[in-house]
């Protein structure tokens, strides 16, 4: 059906409709299927719904959509839980899950059937085969035209294995005043009879998804646009409902577009279209970065790049969300994490980089959170950050990396000796102090304070490149710092 669907280019129905559906309580649902990761695009989508809700002072449900037994686990459920956790999109009420409903959603399927809305279809497999065989031969569409959808009751035979197909209107036309993508028309004739009940029973995903939506009192379906054919598809049976006990009212309709890669083909693992899982803990995001990148994917505020969660709740207006895809950049997201970083309450973030580095005792935790200052300036993610903090813990003497040991040729090693001297009777072990002690030590050998500066980071941190170097010998401190800067002068020339 993905052919039926065509958009027209105005969208002046939704604001209208917007403003009449918040006028009551609004009540919007993110709804996983737990067959695997929670994929950053399902968690936009869920952000977008909590958002809408937020805005409007309404609620957010989460419903967990696993009638697919043969693929849905719970680790894939637990994943789903705390990758949302994570983001604070977790549901205002405890999460539905949809399986346990399935009785209900089989008594709406015989409501239907009683009130000639759906029927009891005995079309075999074989049958279904043949006349789809016969449509792509002669090159039409393959539309279903069971017999059983009008036969005398009568005639059914007893016994029998059959589905239940829900009657789809054969004349007409329906338009939703979608609040992205503008008025979407589709002729019914396009709409085939869908199965609601399989052979076995149980409830197709058309129908309990319709079913869970009206029970959960959802007025505002956000979703990815692949959705859109499904929208035409469910409104038959809403209104189906609507006409048996009325009280099934036609939810509002939102379908975000998909994200792309930046280079604008669909998003997969080689964008970066992982598991939310493995933006925490592989890629060493925050939460409030993802956060902020997702909505900016698809949405804005002006100019504004750095928006608050405050702020995206006060701000965020579906009738805002772009028509086009969406793309996603990771450069970007790791250029806004390190903003994050930067901005982080100190003692998280040491508290966060601490399990990265294996077991710190409470001094150990207590000189990483005086580090950070230091040290989260120059990262973009937690795991940089983490490897920034080596020299901090390093066991002595330090290995030095290619790079460092060549700065410490003999000269080099001269010059560490008369640091060490003057550094010994150091008063005042503070970066400025210590500045003011170097600068005139490289003054009086008319030295540029580089040249003291490269090989003492070398002693100290083992690397070429680190923090500031007063600020690495504060954070050391001075018994560590001297010994450190000692083991090297006596080391021979690697």
């Amino acid at each position: 059906m993905a052919e039926m669907a065509s958009m027209t280019d105005t969208v002046s129905a939704a604001p209208a409709l917007v403003a009449a559906s918040t006028a009551a309580r609004v009540v919007t649902r993110f709804a996983p299927s737990p067959t695997g990761f929670l994929h950053i695009g399902g968690a936009r989508t869920a952000l977008f719904n909590w958002l809408f809700a937020r805005h409007h002072g309404g609620q957010y449900l989460l419903r967990v959509e696993d009638t697919d037994r043969a693929r849905s686990t719970d680790a894939a459920i637990a994943a789903i839980y705390d990758g949302l956790d994570w983001l604070g999109l977790g549901g205002d009420e405890e999460p539905v899950l949809q399986f346990a409903r399935s009785a209900r959603h089989a008594e709406v399927a015989h409501q239907l059937v009683a009130a000639d809305r759906a029927y009891r279809c005995y079309l075999s497999t074989e049958e279904l085969t043949a006349r789809r065989e016969a449509a792509q031969a002669a090159r039409l569409p393959f539309r279903i035209d069971s017999e059983w959808r009008d036969a005398d009751p009568a005639s059914r035979p007893a016994g029998q294995p059959h589905v239940v197909r829900l009657k789809a209107p054969r004349t007409g036309e329906t338009t939703i005043p979608d609040l992205v993508q503008g008025p979407i028309t589709v002729q019914n004739s396009e709409i085939d009879d869908y199965v609601i009940l399989r052979s076995d029973g149980t409830p197709t995903y058309m129908l309990a998804v319709v079913v869970d939506d009206h029970d959960m009192g959802v007025t505002h379906v956000i979703r990815g646009d692949d959705h859109i054919n499904n929208a035409f598809r469910q409104l038959v049976l809403i209104r189906a409902m609507q006409a048996i006990e009325g009280g099934w009212d036609d939810p509002a309709y939102a379908h975000i577009p998909l994200i792309h890669g930046a280079d604008g083909a669909k998003l997969s693992k080689r964008h970066g279209a992982l598991g939310v899982d493995a933006y925490r803990d592989e890629m060493g995001l925050l939460p409030e970065a993802v956060f902020n990148y997702l909505l900016r994917l698809g949405w804005g505020h002006g100019d504004d790049e750095i928006i608050s969660r405050a702020q995206a709740v006060e701000w965020f207006d579906i009738a805002a969300v772009g028509k086009g895809a969406a793309r996603f950049d990771i450069k970007k997201l790791l250029n806004l994490n390190g903003h994050y970083l930067r901005e982080a309450d100190d003692a998280r973030l040491a508290g966060l980089v601490a399990p990265r580095l294996g077991g710190l005792d409470a001094s150990q935790l207590a000189l990483l959170e005086a580090a950070m200052p230091v040290l989260k300036v120059r990262a973009a993610d937690l795991g940089e950050l983490a490897r920034s903090t080596g020299f901090l813990f390093a066991d002595r003497p330090l290995a030095l990396d290619p790079k460092a040991a060549a700065l410490l040729t003999d000269d080099a090693r001269g010059l560490l000796a008369m640091v060490a001297a003057l550094l010994a009777d150091e008063a005042h072990w503070t970066s400025e102090a210590l500045e003011a002690t170097l600068k005139a030590l490289a003054e009086a050998h008319n030295l540029g304070l580089g040249k003291l500066a490269q090989p003492l980071r070398a002693a100290l941190t083992g690397q070429a490149t680190s923090p500031g170097i007063f600020d690495v010998l504060t954070l050391l401190g001075k018994e560590e710092a001297l010994a450190r800067i000692r083991d090297q002068m006596h080391r021979p020339e690697q």
